[in-house]
């Protein structure tokens, strides 16, 4: 997934450059510390920043033998830096580097996501705020029910991403998290402000009480998180599939010029992006449940955790990034078709005008019941025999004794179905 489809920045994050790049800022963070306490001789971390030259293939090499990626990274520096390393890794436990080193990756990264998360709730607000009074067919089961505004439906869609963009807020701030406790948590070959301090400089905030880990339903928060973000833009995605329906052909996905639908039939205009977002969804959710797992380590730690974070921290952060950057490109480039709305409000025969008529039947003193069984005769009727649903309403004795005609087709306008449609669009979320 990160290979093919993510962006430069994205891939960047979780290259093995980059990984051992932050391992090196991170170890060398901790060691200017160490001398700035006067346990490690002064010098020794800028000697290692200016000797010091990444090779991951170096790296991996060793770790062939070594068996474990911490100490063939250290092994690494050494074979350059020499006596300068001696203190590298003072006091440290092979999770303080990695989980401080997984809180950076996920936090550049999040950086990635947020800023998708604001294009697309930009573009969001866009289409609603253009098509705020474009009327359309409300529909509740897959049947028609009330007529609304195009904009209000994109608006509700926006608002969702507003919250997943809270949400994600909070799940980065509790995963951007790092620790340099020692090998059970407990400080105790360190320094509690020590570790606050090069926590602080490097932009993570400390894990309070840590065992050897970063406890992980921090990491499962965020993931979930995407999970719930993904949630969102599959609704939104499946919405604009079933409006893109033959039968509906309310809105289309943009086709370009040169663009092939089906190896079979010429004709079609199928909405293939609007189907990758959900199948992108659906791995987001799969992700969040891997973490969920992750949550239970043996005692102080164990290490079934690492394996699954190696692959899910790249594939869910990269598929994130590219499901935001595939909806984004729908929602600005949907063609939407106001004729089409109109027709499918008007195909309804003004069936979706009945609550207004039940309304007025009781506002002129029919119970409630009543006034529903007068109603629903009138629109039975209607759908049965392609009769006109106002004018069965108007010939309806029992409805007449209680409605003029002029009262009655009153009830068939939108005025009153959009009547606080500006209200609506005034209290939305505001931009972040």
């Amino acid at each position: 997934m990160i290979e093919r489809y993510s962006t430069p920045e994205m891939r960047h994050i979780w290259s093995p450059h980059r990984r051992w790049e932050i391992f090196l800022d991170v170890e060398l963070a901790y060691l200017d510390a160490l001398e700035e306490d006067g346990i490690a001789p002064a010098g020794g971390a800028e000697r290692i920043r200016e000797t010091v030259k990444l090779d991951p293939g170096r790296i991996e090499e060793l770790e062939a033998t070594l068996r474990h990626d911490v100490i063939a990274f250290l092994a690494h520096v050494e074979e350059q830096a020499g006596d300068a390393t001696a203190f590298m890794h003072y006091g440290m436990t092979s999770s303080d580097a990695l989980d401080t080193v997984t809180g950076l990756q996920l936090k550049e990264a999040a950086g990635l996501i947020r800023q998708r998360l604001v294009e697309l709730e930009s573009a969001l607000w866009s289409l609603a705020d253009g098509h705020r009074e474009t009327t359309v067919t409300g529909r509740t089961h897959g049947m028609h029910a009330e007529a609304t505004s195009f904009g209000l439906l994109v608006l509700g869609w926006r608002e969702a991403v507003c919250r997943g963009l809270e949400r994600f807020d909070g799940a980065v701030k509790r995963v951007a998290v790092g620790k340099f406790s020692g090998a059970v948590g407990n400080l105790a070959f360190g320094d509690p402000d020590r570790e606050v301090r090069v926590l602080k400089r490097l932009g993570l905030e400390v894990e309070p009480v840590a065992t050897q880990v970063v406890a992980r339903d921090r990491h499962a928060e965020f993931f979930s998180t995407l999970a719930v973000i993904g949630g969102t833009l599959e609704q939104i995605a499946v919405n604009i599939r079933h409006m893109q329906r033959s039968e509906v052909g309310e809105v289309h996905e943009s086709f370009g010029g040169g663009q092939r639908g089906s190896s079979a039939m010429p004709h079609k205009k199928n909405p293939i992006d609007s189907e990758n977002v959900t199948g992108q969804s659906r791995l987001l959710r799969s992700y969040a449940l891997a973490s969920l797992e992750n949550i239970a380590l043996w005692h102080e730690r164990d290490i079934s955790h690492s394996s699954v974070e190696r692959m899910i921290g790249p594939d869910a952060t990269a598929t994130m990034e590219f499901t935001l950057r595939r909806l984004t490109r729908i929602v600005t480039n949907l063609v939407v078709h106001e004729d089409r709305m109109s027709e499918n409000l008007a195909g309804s025969g003004g069936l979706v005008f009945s609550e207004g008529v039940l309304l007025a039947l009781v506002r002129k003193g029919l119970k409630r019941q009543d006034a529903y069984g007068y109603v629903q005769r009138a629109a039975l009727k209607a759908a049965g025999d392609g009769s006109s649903f106002e004018d069965n309403l108007v010939a309806d004795a029992e409805v007449r004794a209680l409605l003029s005609e002029d009262e009655i087709r009153t009830c068939f306008s939108v005025r009153e179905h959009l009547k606080f449609r500006d209200a609506i669009f005034e209290r939305r979320t505001r931009s972040r």
